[in-house]
């Protein structure tokens, strides 16, 4: 039986490890972690990585754990004027979730002794494969590559407001945003983009931002970086997975669905081929979608938090009067993607 390597134990990390052992690899996770446990608030999941989870046949299960967000079509200004609202049948909801939710089900797809807790890893291990997946400041990338450093593009505040109903929502003010997603269990999550201001610039938005962030006990912030793009995700046996590989603003909401993808498509390759052609190919399939994702969401983040009042008009105008079969091509690039076949 082959054997894998996983540094990592994040969502791509977890994700690599349930997809390898579907197609009868021996997976062992590193975590240099002393417990193994997914931090922060909200994310969501496009129909990109839920059919990929789907593939792996956990799609089901991890949809018993989110809500499910119209932030797709419900864009807003400070005012509380909505540019275009929510419309079944036109937008595609997302599947929102806490973070730590998430991690769990991943979690409870692998046995225990899969996991190794406080291993802190500075060389390649031995085994057949070696995935990294350790994240933006990936010390395999270090190690291995000629990498560019991670690049900060605007700072983001994000929480979890509890006892709250809301509907999932985009609000585009000047040099800022204001994201909100459901949660299961009268619960929400937010996050707040932009070069410079806190929480304390949005407090006289509109509603129901003020009440989310009152509602709010633990308030994280965190800079939000990207990476230039690699030339190849692979290093012999060592293979880029997720941020470790192409770490994308969350402009797209696509953090997650692409290592989701990246986990997918290194097995399915794997499953048809020798370590050395699999690679091969996961770098092809890999690196065109994953830079087009990175460029596409650093320059929607750039305007989203651009001062500038005549950019902040044009992405206002633009959201109002777009046509849909505008706005449909321009999501369909990447939501449309399907994982191939594991089975």
């Amino acid at each position: 039986m082959p054997e894998a390597v996983v540094v990592g134990g994040g969502i791509g990390g977890l994700t690599a490890a349930i997809a390898l052992r579907r197609i009868g690899w021996s997976v062992e996770v590193l975590e240099q972690a002393a417990e193994l446990k997914e931090v922060g608030a909200g994310l969501s999941l496009a129909t990109n990585a839920m059919r990929a989870l789907d593939e792996l046949g956990i799609g089901d299960r991890v949809r018993e754990h989110a809500a499910f967000s119209q932030v797709t079509g419900n864009q807003r200004l400070p005012s509380g004027r909505y540019l275009r609202r929510f419309r079944e049948g036109r937008d595609v909801p997302l599947a929102a979730f806490h973070r730590a939710e998430l991690h769990r089900v991943l979690l409870g797809e692998l046995p225990g002794d899969v996991i190794r807790t406080g291993r802190r890893v500075t060389a390649v291990p031995y085994a057949d494969l070696v995935v990294a997946a350790d994240g933006v400041h990936s010390t395999f990338r270090n190690l291995l590559w000629d990498a560019p450093q991670p690049r900060r593009r605007y700072t983001a505040w994000r929480g979890v407001a509890e006892g709250v109903e809301v509907e999932g929502s985009f609000t585009l003010g000047r040099g800022r945003y204001f994201m909100i997603h459901p949660l299961p269990g009268g619960r929400a999550c937010w996050a707040l983009g932009s070069r410079a201001d806190g929480p304390e610039a949005v407090r006289t938005w509109h509603e129901p931002i003020p009440e989310l962030l009152a509602a709010t006990e633990t308030v994280l912030r965190n800079e939000i970086l990207d990476l230039g793009p690699l030339p190849s995700y692979v290093h012999g046996n060592v293979v880029l997975l997720g941020d470790a590989a192409h770490a994308v603003t969350p402009d797209l909401g696509q953090g997650a669905c692409q290592a989701i993808e990246d986990a997918v498509t290194l097995a399915a390759a794997l499953r048809d081929e020798p370590v050395p052609a699999a690679l091969a190919r996961y770098d092809r399939e890999r690196l065109p979608r994953t830079r087009m994702i990175a460029h596409t969401a650093r320059r929607k983040g750039e305007t989203a938090v651009s001062p500038n009042p005549l950019v902040h008009g044009l992405v206002a105008l633009t959201t109002r009067w777009l046509p849909e079969a505008a706005v449909r091509r321009s999501t369909a690039r990447v939501w449309d993607w399907s994982p191939p076949r594991l089975s």
